[in-house]
């Protein structure tokens, strides 16, 4: 009698089983226990096909180009995004010239670099750029010599990237040991900081569902008390903390609110005994634990529509100063404990024709505030948001960036033009100016080291001689 098809097929499936079983069985034998095994690459253990998945993270398949550059013997460190204390003020003891004559600031040294804004950082006498590759369709983390910006090595991996204002646009951070970079779109790259050797990688939107943010992302990486501090804005992670020399996750923030990643940068700040990361996300601003991660406050009262760019800039007292373009103005908030509780209150707004800055956090310095308004003028701020001055109609600085050292501002407009101002409340003092760069979009952070200034327009960057011989 014939069987069923359904039948015939249910009786076939423990004979195939059998013969799967013996075939495993037999390949052991062959192997052994010996048998040699494969080395672990961080986010390589994931299952590629799922939402969470990394093995197809690209940075895991780049490659590293070693070159002929030899780093610089000199003194310095601008080690990430806005300087050692990520205030964009520096310590150094080099004093800088306070005025230029002609062919002042001293060029040194000018590369090509690819499309973007991104800002460089400098350690040992290297120094690292986050570039884009357009010819290779590659992200490509540099290391370069402060001496004469010869390129030591590269690592570079595959990712499409359009011309959308650029490309790179985030600025690395790096210690002795280990360079950590995000890329356009999202990708963390962390290298050792002298060889260029692989150490971890990670895909913000495969693995944390990060949404890459309109014209890329321009978040900076934070590393603190041996963890990289991240913000994918992804469904089950605000933001994230991973192990700095592995890439494993220590913490998650919870996103119960979805928001998205923006532009800004996570900051470190310390209140009521507790240290904590401020961010500023798509729909509001978060204080999250730096033990665990857990929320402590948040603040829906902070958005901006079209995009948030400067960071959260954290003051003496629990007092955080929010600052933004596209007429958002600026925010001041105070912390305060409320029964157990962080709450954050309002102390005062400002209309953006007081302030708002479009792209560049202001410095905190002698008690004021100095940063560049959307109307690009230069202005200086006390802490309960009266303009103490504002630069003339003909001191414009459009949406360069700017640092302080020695009591004084170095201050890039649009088209490379870099000036020199005194850090005092009592007038806007202009010291000196030269055209450095002739290109466009001179928009980058600067980085200042050992009296040598690196600057950079959309295609170009240049080491200048800003500090006493």
């Amino acid at each position: 009698m014939k069987l069923p098809a359904a039948n015939r097929i249910a009786l076939l499936i423990p004979a195939a089983l059998a013969l799967l079983a013996l075939g495993a069985y037999a390949l052991w034998l062959h192997l052994g226990p010996g048998a040699p095994m494969a080395k672990r690459v961080p986010g390589t253990d994931h299952d590629p096909g799922s939402e969470t998945g990394a093995r197809a993270n690209p940075v895991l398949a780049g490659k590293l180009l070693r070159s002929e550059g030899q780093p610089a013997n000199l003194p310095g460190a601008w080690p990430q995004f806005r300087g050692p204390q990520r205030d964009a003020i520096s310590a150094e003891a080099v004093s800088l010239e306070r005025s230029w004559a002609p062919g002042q600031p001293r060029e040194l040294w000018a590369i090509d670099v690819g499309e973007g804004y991104a800002g460089p950082v400098i350690l040992n006498g290297r120094v690292y750029l986050m570039d884009y590759d357009r010819d290779q369709q590659q992200d490509a983390l540099r290391c370069l010599s402060l001496a004469d910006g010869r390129e030591i090595w590269r690592y570079s991996y595959p990712v499409r990237v359009k011309r959308n204002h650029g490309m790179s646009r985030t600025v690395p951070v790096v210690t002795d040991q280990l360079v950590v970079a995000i890329g356009p779109k999202c990708h963390v790259v962390a290298l050792n900081s002298i060889t260029g050797e692989l150490l971890w990688g990670l895909d913000l939107t495969r693995q944390f569902g990060a949404t890459v943010p309109p014209w890329y992302a321009g978040q900076c990486p934070l590393l603190d008390q041996g963890a990289v501090i991240l913000a994918p804005g992804g469904d089950d992670a605000l933001l994230l903390a991973v192990e700095a020399q592995t890439g494993k996750v220590l913490w998650r923030t919870p996103n119960p609110h979805g928001w998205k990643m923006t532009h800004s940068s996570v900051m470190p700040m310390e209140f009521d005994g507790q240290r904590m990361y401020v961010y500023c996300a798509s729909k509001g601003v978060v204080g999250v634990s730096a033990q665990d991660g857990s929320l402590l406050w948040e603040t829906p009262d902070w958005k901006i529509s079209i995009a948030t760019v400067p960071s959260p800039l954290p003051l003496d007292g629990g007092r955080l100063f929010l600052t933004g373009g596209y007429n958002a103005g600026s925010l001041m908030l105070q912390l305060a404990n409320d029964g157990g509780r962080l709450a954050p209150r309002t102390l005062f707004k400002l209309a953006p024709e007081v302030f708002g800055a479009t792209q560049h956090t202001p410095i905190r310095y002698h008690d004021h505030l100095y940063g560049v308004r959307a109307d690009g003028k230069f202005v200086c701020l006390t802490l309960d948001g009266k303009v103490a001055w504002a630069s003339g109609s003909g001191q414009q600085f459009g949406l360069g960036s700017f640092i302080l050292a020695n009591g004084l501002i170095l201050a890039m407009n649009d088209s490379g033009l870099l000036r020199l101002i005194e850090a005092l409340p009592q007038k806007y003092t202009l010291l000196a100016q030269a055209q450095v760069l002739k290109g466009r979009e001179s928009w980058a952070p600067l980085a200042l080291a050992g009296g040598r200034l690196i600057v950079r327009d959309l295609t170009r960057m240049v080491c200048l001689e800003v500090g006493r011989p």
